[in-house]
């Protein structure tokens, strides 16, 4: 098996951060439990880099990916879109069907996410939710026209609990991506990793909602108003395939 994952900082996998600092995240989970479940090595690359909007991750990544010759390829998108002052959604919907089309003409099946909503903890989040139910039915529109397997973590309450968000509030914890592999595995006919125990809700006080403006909200303004991007300068964690067994990148919890 051959997997490859396109996408932004949800699929590169932001939030699920190792002892040593890099990243692990719910694509590189799912390769861990296609390993376990099949009991082959699985070859696995992961193209996505935080921080991209849908345009530049169907012109940049989607390529590369079908160059690798996968099997499976993951494809999630348009988060950071709508999170912006304006945005295009027939455009984005455009972009989703050229991924589609590509792979269907390429024999690759594809898995189309739908990425967790978390509108109910930050600025504007009306607005992006009302963009977030959009972008959803475009894509649930799109995997029942292909016939794709698609997983709806918009959707998903569980996800939506504070528990399973970072500091930030926008990306997703180790709990967060370990729910998403579990859903993903399921969706292509595979065991989930057993699940923790019921996760808890944080605390949080006046005092950590000051931290989360001016730590994470602020700097977030500033790129905006530079034109900057969290994924400026950064280059794919797994640009080409690794070989990953059961064991291999099970660091992290």
């Amino acid at each position: 098996m051959r997997l490859v994952a396109i996408g932004d900082s949800f699929t590169e996998g932001v939030g699920d951060e190792r002892a040593d600092g890099t990243v692990r995240g719910w694509a590189d989970r799912v390769a861990e439990g296609l390993a376990t479940a099949t009991g082959d090595p699985v070859e696995y690359a992961n193209l996505a880099i935080r921080g991209r909007k849908l345009g530049p991750i169907v012109d940049e990544q989607l390529e590369a990916a079908l160059a690798l010759e996968p099997t499976l390829m993951t494809y999630n998108g348009g988060g950071n879109d709508i999170m912006r002052r304006r945005v295009d959604m027939p455009r984005l919907m455009k972009l989703s069907r050229h991924v589609a089309d590509r792979c269907r003409e390429a024999g690759v099946r594809l898995v189309a996410l739908a990425g967790p909503d978390p509108t109910s903890r930050i600025p504007l989040g009306r607005v992006v939710h009302r963009r977030g139910e959009l972008l959803t039915a475009d894509i649930v529109q799109l995997t029942e026209e292909f016939e794709l397997t698609f997983v709806d973590m918009w959707h998903d309450r569980e996800i939506r609990r504070p528990a399973y968000w970072g500091a930030d509030r926008i990306h997703l914890n180790s709990d967060g991506h370990r729910r998403v592999a579990g859903q993903v595995l399921t969706a292509l006919g595979h065991p989930a990793p057993p699940a923790p125990s019921r996760v808890e809700n944080p605390k949080r006080s006046l005092s950590d909602n000051l931290v989360f403006y001016q730590e994470h909200v602020g700097p977030w303004v500033r790129r905006r108003v530079q034109g900057r991007s969290s994924g400026d300068h950064r280059s794919a964690k797994h640009p080409t395939y690794v070989t990953v067994s059961p064991a291999m990148m099970g660091g992290g919890g």
